[in-house]
């Protein structure tokens, strides 16, 4: 059965979970991890994107991120392409990293924000990474140390945080690490999914005539706003629009679109760029190729050679189309 497309737009909370291929390690030593999170709080800022929780384990990797201008499949091309492309080249491998598709879950943010974050911070604990509350604290990869006023990464947006357990920082961040004590002591949510059967399980108020979708978490009024909206016509694309999201997911900058380079990443950008403006956007071939220093002939070869990245990359599919 084919797959939903994600739900990416701004504003929304998303739970992202990437593993690697066949459950391999993704970080070997903290030479790897150090790289990520530097990776991960450039962009960070590079992109307006916020982030709530975070956790590296051996083998995967959780986030919560709430987009606000840059979509999160951009977002996530630049951090997981940069981050193999440096791993493969330390560790002497080739090949792929991580699974094809990294899991993300649109989170009804009123009602599971404190309850992710937990359940995010609390990942080392319950892998049996880590002993005890104490080796938590003392745990670099992981945001629970700056929610608790301590580390030297500082990715989370501690003070919308705060506020929601304490009037003052010295209150808010022993509320909060009485709040992740005590989820020790509570069954374990299932927050890595969406859908009907999760969201019963977090919320006794829901009744069976709620909407429910498996790329959502949250009750059905949640769930019937989120797709609403996404559902909504999008707006004619222009071709600047289109440049900056492609340049921006292979990870150039819009005016490099215009050379005549062989490198993999922009003979491929520009390709795309052909395909889906002449053939989508119904962008003329004159004026597609006039930006990309093409002569007719040569737009219309490179739009072909975009169809075929269209038709195996997905994620460029739902960004683009």
């Amino acid at each position: 059965m084919p797959r939903h497309a994600r739900i990416d737009m701004p504003g929304l909370l998303q739970h992202v979970i990437v593993r690697g291929i066949e459950r391999r390690n993704i970080f070997r030593c903290d030479e790897d991890r150090e790289d990520f999170v530097q990776r991960l709080s450039g962009l960070l800022e590079q992109t307006a994107t916020i982030c709530y929780a975070w956790t590296l384990l051996d083998n995967h990797f959780h986030l919560l991120l709430m987009p606000t201008e840059t979509p999160l499949a951009v977002f996530m091309r630049r951090l997981l392409t940069g981050y193999a492309v440096t791993f493969n080249l330390r560790h002497q491998r080739s090949g792929h990293l991580f699974q094809n598709r990294y899991k993300s879950i649109v989170c009804d943010k009123d009602s599971y924000l404190l309850e992710l974050i937990r359940y995010i911070h609390l990942n080392p604990l319950r892998a049996d990474k880590l002993p005890d509350l104490d080796a938590l604290a003392g745990y670099p990869w992981c945001g629970h140390q700056q929610m608790l006023g301590k580390g030297r990464f500082k990715l989370i947006a501690e003070d919308d945080i705060l506020p929601l357990f304490g009037r003052n920082k010295k209150v808010a961040r022993k509320s909060y690490l009485q709040f992740i004590a005590d989820g020790l002591q509570q069954e374990r949510p299932q927050l890595s999914q969406g859908g009907r059967r999760i969201s019963r399980q977090m919320d006794n108020n829901l009744t069976d005539e709620d909407s429910y979708d498996d790329r959502i978490l949250g009750g059905g009024g949640f769930v019937e706003r989120v797709l609403n909206h996404a559902n909504v016509p999008k707006e004619p694309r222009t071709l600047d629009d289109l440049l900056k999201t492609v340049a921006d997911y292979y990870g150039l900058d819009v005016e490099q679109l215009c050379w005549s380079g062989k490198t993999r990443q922009l003979v491929q950008a520009k390709a795309v760029i052909c395909h889906v403006a002449t053939r989508l956007y119904r962008i003329p071939g004159t004026e597609v190729g006039k930006v990309m220093s093409y002569t007719p002939s040569a737009t219309s070869r490179a739009a072909e050679r975009g169809r075929e990245i269209m038709i195996k990359n997905e994620e460029l599919r739902e960004l683009l189309q």
